[in-house]
């Protein structure tokens, strides 16, 4: 058999740098309960209608099928999903009666997104999203919570600082009807490439496709220029001279958001009016977030307020939500070195062996450690101590214990080796776990 060849745009990880993706996820968890949020998980299948319903993501599904499924088997119409959204928004239709209003939500899982694979961009990565959402009616502070929450989140991780772009499509939509360009949708969708195509080239489109005159795609470009940390957005738009009701209403509903972060997360939130978010089923406030000094990886959490996403005719349920893209924050970081964990095994004791003959005494004082929440394995060979000490080095495991009369434990990394009383022995706290680490 020939040596496997990686596939493209499914990272896998090592085990030190897993342990920092797991660690990351547990903090983020414990930050998305300390808020309210519980936790659910989804299946990862969606049927073809609930993927494709909003927005323009059939060139991104990946289509699940059995290698020799009969064409009648009822597996027709299956892909795995792209999103954690879309998944919770059917989720919530499902489950509407047994669930409690508003309902806060966390979710943690892969997801799968058939792209070309780039720097942060991957066909299978992991993302972790929180959203609100409530039945009929979604309050409008719920769009200033979500992104304090991911603040909140986000702060303790040794990761460069973020900056979240924010802007309102009631907002932009608003000023598109203003200036007199109809079809508002396919506009936000066109400024929404601005950072990849350039101005010159989103002005052609919009003179192209949807008919706009050269000065109504100049004011389309005049309006996404406007960025600031500051309510002061606001006359800078009413400054072009376009009005419309639904302008009014994003304005408002925006700088709601920027002053409430100002207040409580400075320096995290700026508004910028050429955030769009490719995505239809949004309908609000729109969020993209950067990472400092890696800009190139684009928005590494990303979302926004969506109003009919969740609805069944009857009944809608709108949200709002942010998702964390995990594997876009931590895989270029890991494998640039910039992040790493403190050993590669949970281990932080080694019980070392004098002979086999010892195996079944080293097993009985590894689980008395065990028991006090201490991770402990034996080692795998009665070697010469001074392998042992080597296998236990090479992992990053900080102590070793050497059996006998009187209990001895090393730690490998200054020498020093005490008897110890295995029953009350704590090891320090920074090394009863991996940590994670910055270079």
């Amino acid at each position: 058999m020939s040596r496997p060849q990686p596939l493209s745009g499914f990272p896998e990880l090592l085990p030190r740098q897993r342990i920092v993706e797991q660690q990351v996820v547990d903090h983020l968890r414990r930050a998305f309960e300390l808020h309210g949020f519980a936790g659910v998980q989804t299946r990862a299948v969606e049927s073809m209608d609930q993927l494709l319903r909003k927005g323009e993501t059939s060139k991104e599904v990946y289509v699940l099928r059995r290698l020799q499924a009969e064409a009648d088997s009822g597996e027709a119409g299956l892909g795995l999903h792209f999103d954690l959204t879309v998944p919770f928004a059917r989720y919530v239709l499902e489950n509407a009666g047994k669930l409690q209003f508003p309902f806060r939500r966390y979710q943690i899982q892969p997801c799968w997104r058939g792209e070309r694979p780039q720097e942060g961009r991957f066909r299978e990565f992991w993302q972790a999203d929180i959203d609100i959402v409530d039945r009929d009616d979604l309050p409008a502070h719920y769009e200033v919570e979500i992104p304090l929450v991911i603040a909140d989140a986000l702060r303790g991780l040794p990761l460069p600082p973020v900056r979240m772009h924010v802007n309102n499509r009631k907002l932009s939509q608003g000023f598109y009807q203003g200036v007199g360009i109809g079809n508002t949708e396919e506009a936000l969708r066109i400024i929404d490439k601005l950072d990849k195509i350039g101005a010159e080239a989103v002005a052609k489109l919009l003179i192209d496709q949807l008919d706009a005159t050269t000065e109504q795609a100049d004011a389309c470009l005049k309006l996404a220029a406007i960025s600031s940390t500051d309510t002061s957005f606001v006359d800078e738009v009413k400054a072009l001279g376009v009005s419309d009701p639904l302008l009014e209403e994003g304005l408002a509903e925006l700088a709601a958001v920027v002053e409430a972060a100002a207040t409580e997360a400075p320096g995290l939130v700026v508004a910028d009016m050429k955030i769009a978010r490719g995505l239809d089923y949004y309908t609000g406030t729109v969020y993209e977030t950067v990472m400092e000094g890696y800009e190139s990886l684009g928005s590494v959490c990303s979302g926004g307020r969506y109003d009919t996403l969740a609805s069944d005719g009857k009944n809608t349920y709108p949200g709002v939500g942010l998702s964390i893209g995990i594997s876009r924050i931590l895989v270029p970081l890991l494998q640039s070195g910039k992040l790493t964990a403190t050993r590669e095994v949970p281990t932080c004791v080694l019980v070392a062996l004098a002979d086999e003959d010892g195996r079944s005494e080293a097993n009985a004082l590894a689980q008395r450690l065990r028991s006090r929440g201490v991770a402990t394995q034996v080692s795998p060979s009665a070697a010469k101590y001074g392998k042992q000490i080597k296998f236990a080095d090479k992992r990053g495991i900080p102590f070793v214990l050497f059996p006998g009369d009187e209990l001895q434990m090393k730690d490998i990394r200054s020498g020093e080796q005490v008897p110890v009383d295995l029953d009350s022995w704590e090891p320090p706290t920074e090394d009863l776990h991996p940590r994670i680490v910055s270079a």
